[in-house]
C-alpha cells in the first residue's frame, strides 16, 4: 500500500515523534518524584541510555512506546507501507534492547521497563497503582519488572 502522504509530509510527521520527555515518560517521571523518588536522566554513560536512573536504588527505568520497540500489543501494528524498513529498525530496536538490559544487569544494575500499553489504550492499568508497584519495586524490589497493559505484570529474577 503507498504511503498516503507526500514525502515531505511524512518527513515532517516522522520528526516531530519524540525520543525524550514523551507523554508515558513524563507520567513515570512525575509520579515516581511524588513518591518520593530521586532520579536522573537519560545518564549517557549506562548501556541503553536509560529513560529514568534512580542511582541510590542501583535501578533504571526505561519507558518504551509499544510501536518502536516491537511490543506484541493493541498499540502496535506492522505498517503496511514500506515494510522491509520498518521490520528491519524495530528488529534492530528490540536487539538493542536486549543486550542493554544484559549490559546493565551485567554490571548489577536492576531493570524496569514500563511499556505504553500499560499507560493508555484499552488494556491500560490504573496508572497510580501502576507507578505504586513501580515505586515499591525500586525501593525494595527483585532485580526486573515488567509493566504492561491488560494487568499484566510480570515480575522477572536474573532472566536476562
Amino acid at each position: 500500500m503507498p504511503d498516503v502522504h507526500d514525502p515531505a509530509t511524512r518527513s515532517r510527521n516522522m520528526a516531530a515523534i519524540r525520543g525524550t520527555d514523551t507523554k508515558p515518560e513524563l507520567f513515570v517521571r512525575r509520579a515516581l518524584h511524588a513518591l518520593g523518588l530521586r532520579f536522573r536522566l537519560h545518564v549517557g554513560g549506562l548501556p541503553g541510555r536509560p529513560d529514568i536512573v534512580l542511582p541510590r536504588h542501583r535501578a533504571v527505568v526505561f519507558v518504551h512506546g509499544c510501536f518502536f520497540h516491537g511490543h506484541g500489543c493493541d498499540l502496535f501494528k506492522w505498517p503496511s507501507s514500506n515494510e522491509e524498513f520498518w521490520r528491519e529498525k524495530i528488529g534492530r530496536n528490540v536487539e538493542r534492547d536486549g543486550l542493554s538490559m544484559q549490559r546493565l544487569r551485567a554490571d548489577g544494575w536492576r531493570v524496569a521497563t514500563v511499556w505504553e500499553c500499560a499507560l493508555k489504550g484499552r488494556a491500560k492499568l490504573d496508572g497510580q497503582a501502576a507507578m505504586q508497584s513501580l515505586a515499591q519495586w525500586v525501593r525494595e524490589g527483585e532485580d526486573t519488572i515488567v509493566i504492561r497493559g491488560g494487568g499484566d505484570w510480570s515480575h522477572h529474577l536474573n532472566n536476562l
